[in-house]
């Protein structure tokens, strides 16, 4: 039975993996450990509970003590997903993304140098690239941030394969392209537009709309990491991409149509700082390992807009509460006019 720890794993792409390596791995114990804080969401890991495969800690992967007591008598494997996530939040508390995902992930790669284990998977993001005008990135091409957020990752990437070149801590590091599907916190453009459109409120498209991003249905991404895990190189840097790319108007007028909506809710906002204007991944590597992405773009999308017309209750109170409160204080009138990729 291997023992797997995944950190952060109340968020979106956490819990979806912990249900997935629930599902698909008999013989791994799975312990999460998350701090909970305004993304991470117990209802995500609900229909865990009680299971005898299954332990949750609320814990921060800053913290020595509590990785400690989530780390139990020993971790076979560790999936990093814990970290502060969001473009528009860094520029506003970049400290506290450097906290986190930093010196957070620095705290788990010193338990796992001390106490050893099998795998130290480090998930990161096709963001620390930076915009790339043409082509797409590849695992060798040159990392450039241009926000605290992504600069972040990347500080955490490149820290993990420092442990594997100095100490052999068998790291693996993903970059992932942006993912979607259920339960994403309603901050990211898919969810936030959806459910503004629900409500018939105002989707707040940065700029001209024609930023490109490169999407990758959530499930793909956690089959992808089975991948890594059993045929994947420590020390490896592995591409993850759903091979969709579609300029932000594009996605906004899909969900428009799919919801019978008006396109006079589009309304163009000033465009923020540092705004990356293409993002694209080339997973030759991975795919060389024998992954390549099921779902179709357009069914996972609808799929997903279906998901949050009918779990109103999962995603009313957070919009309700001390999200939009976040947003009144951050944005004053333009509340609605929340962060999106």
């Amino acid at each position: 039975m291997s023992r797997v720890l995944v950190t952060g794993g109340a968020g979106f792409i956490g819990s979806c993996f912990a249900h997935h390596a629930i599902r698909q791995h008999p013989d791994w114990q799975v312990v999460v450990l998350d701090k909970l804080t305004y993304a991470g969401n117990l209802a995500n890991l609900r229909d865990l509970e009680g299971h005898p495969r299954y332990r949750f800690v609320r814990g921060d992967i800053a913290v020595r003590a509590d990785v400690e007591t989530a780390w139990g008598e020993g971790i076979d494997v560790l999936f990093n997903f814990a970290a502060e996530t969001h473009v528009d939040r860094s520029i506003g508390d970049p400290e506290g993304f450097i906290r986190t995902d930093v010196y957070g992930a620095y705290t788990l790669l010193e338990v796992a140098r001390e106490r050893g284990l099998k795998r130290f998977v480090q998930i990161s993001t096709d963001e620390v690239y930076g915009s790339v005008a043409t082509g797409a990135s590849r695992e060798d091409s040159p990392l450039m941030p241009s926000n605290p957020y992504s600069a972040s990752k990347a500080g955490a990437d490149r820290l993990a394969y420092s442990y594997f070149a100095t100490y052999g801590v068998p790291v693996l590091v993903t970059r992932a392209s942006n993912n979607f599907g259920p339960r994403q916190y309603p901050e990211k453009l898919i969810p936030l537009f959806i459910t503004n459109a629900l409500d018939d409120l105002p989707l707040p498209l940065y700029g001209d709309g024609g930023n490109v991003r490169d999407w990758l249905a959530v499930e793909d991404h956690c089959a992808a990491l089975d991948v890594v895990l059993e045929r994947g190189v420590p020390g490896e840097v592995y591409n993850i991409g759903g091979g969709n790319e579609r300029r932000n108007i594009e996605i906004t007028e899909h969900i428009l149509r799919r919801l019978a909506k008006p396109p006079t809710l589009i309304r163009h906002v000033t465009d923020r700082l540092g705004h990356d204007r293409r993002y694209a991944l080339d997973c030759g590597r991975l795919r060389e390992l024998g992954w390549t992405p099921r779902a179709d773009f357009e069914s996972a999308l609808d799929q997903t807009i279906e998901w949050y017309r009918h779990n109103r209750p999962w995603w009313e109170p957070i919009k309700s509460g001390e999200y939009r409160e976040y947003y009144r204080q951050q944005y004053g009138d333009r509340a609605h006019q929340a962060p999106q990729v």
